[in-house]
């Protein structure tokens, strides 16, 4: 398969790049929809313009001429008949979850070293099910995310203003919207479709789910609460007392469910002097909230802080880092972000708008006595302190976006 009509993401080519030709299953992992299809085909296309005995295997399970390969075996007979013994084989597979016991052919081709493989998958389980069992330390996961807001203005051909972070803050990152004309109406359809679909192929028959209706009003709490510390316990407690009985454990299952799809992810918080995490009072955020405008509506006045720190955590895990909710005594540090050995801390906030917000904005990071880079960030037009108050850097969410770090 050859198909140039995309826009190239350079970012997780660059990450696949050292990996072509290393004995290890690439897995590339996300959200239905969320665009590692795309990064598959141009992997599989560098692959093609680097090297002139490749030969490609392609299977995307999304296609009904791959209909017939439905397990293990139909998917070894359909690989060997397309092997070519003079080149250099390449097999890639698109939704490889949709293949029961694929793991076991995986196994086969690389102990073989008949191909070097590449799959992508919409349901983390197959990390900690079927590729863990089966292939424990001979995989590694390339996590696909949401467009960045540099891949945005790069995908729309637009330039990095205010307008167009707000239309970002909007309509979210999904890669195919830069097909749609930007029709709010037209846009969140897509979006509640591409929602449903995953809520359908990878929560509920993936996973089993047979309550739909609270996992739906799960999904709608999670939309009011992004950025909220809660756990299971104050959702079940919540939902009694709306006459609902729902167990502390099934609300644990339903979350994991949702996390596992991608729709949502789990930030646990972190006490920042030992390092150790709390294991209870989470925040979560969605991996694209777009989606969640759609589901819930965007209102300006009460959804802004909400979707600030859902870019901010979306910025920050398509850079690698692992983030974590900060704690320092009593103080609450939003995102704790940690990548080789180097950390930032990042407080987000929608207007630094009297002394008492930037006291305690700058104040909780000033509480951590560490170097390492801290940083306020806001839709503020000015610096506080000429864009460092204290050695705490203050940003514009347009400047945070699109700097390095």
């Amino acid at each position: 398969m050859d198909n140039k009509n995309y826009i190239l993401r350079d970012i997780y080519l660059e990450k696949v790049k050292p990996l072509i030709g290393q004995q290890l299953i690439k897995v590339f992992t996300g959200q239905r929809r969320i665009g590692k299809s795309f990064v598959m085909l141009q992997t599989a296309d560098f692959i093609r313009s680097n090297n002139g005995n490749a030969n490609i295997i392609y299977i995307d399970k999304e296609l009904f001429e791959f209909s017939d390969i439905i397990d293990a075996h139909t998917l070894n007979l359909y690989v060997e008949k397309n092997l070519n013994a003079s080149a250099d084989n390449f097999l890639f597979i698109d939704e490889v979850q949709e293949i029961e016991h694929f793991e076991l052919c995986l196994r086969s081709l690389l102990n073989q070293n008949k191909c070097d493989i590449y799959c992508s998958g919409s349901n983390a389980k197959i990390l900690s099910g079927e590729l863990a069992t089966h292939l424990s330390g001979r995989y590694i996961e390339l996590k696909i995310n949401a467009l960045t807001f540099k891949e945005y203005i790069k995908f729309n051909n637009l330039n990095p203003t205010k307008e167009s972070l707000k239309e970002y803050l909007t309509f979210g990152g999904m890669p195919y919207l830069t097909h749609i004309a930007k029709d709010k109406d037209l846009a969140y359809e897509y979006l509640k479709n591409v929602y449903s679909t995953i809520l359908l192929h990878d929560v509920v028959a993936r996973q089993s789910i047979r309550n739909i209706p609270f996992l739906e009003s799960l999904v709608a709490f999670l939309a009011d609460n992004v950025g909220n510390l809660f756990s299971a316990k104050n959702i079940s407690d919540y939902l009694k007392s709306q006459n609902i009985k729902i167990a502390v454990t099934t609300v644990q299952d339903y979350l994991s469910a949702l996390c596992n799809a991608f729709i949502i992810h789990k930030v646990q918080r972190i006490d920042i002097q030992g390092f150790k995490i709390f294991e209870i009072n989470d925040k979560y955020y969605f991996e694209d909230w777009g989606i969640r405008n759609a589901l819930r509506g965007y209102t300006f006045v009460n959804d802004i802080n909400k979707l600030m720190e859902n870019i901010v955590y979306q910025d920050l895990i398509s850079r690698g880092y692992e983030v974590y909710v900060g704690q320092v005594g009593n103080k609450e540090i939003d995102f704790t972000a940690t990548k080789s050995g180097e950390r930032i801390y990042v407080q987000v906030a929608y207007l630094l708008s009297d002394e008492s917000v930037v006291e305690r904005e700058f104040g909780n990071l000033m509480a951590i006595k560490d170097n390492f880079p801290k940083y306020v960030v806001s839709m503020d037009d000015f610096s506080v302190g000429g864009s460092r108050y204290k050695g705490i850097i203050h940003q514009n969410l347009l400047e945070f976006l699109l700097n390095q770090r």
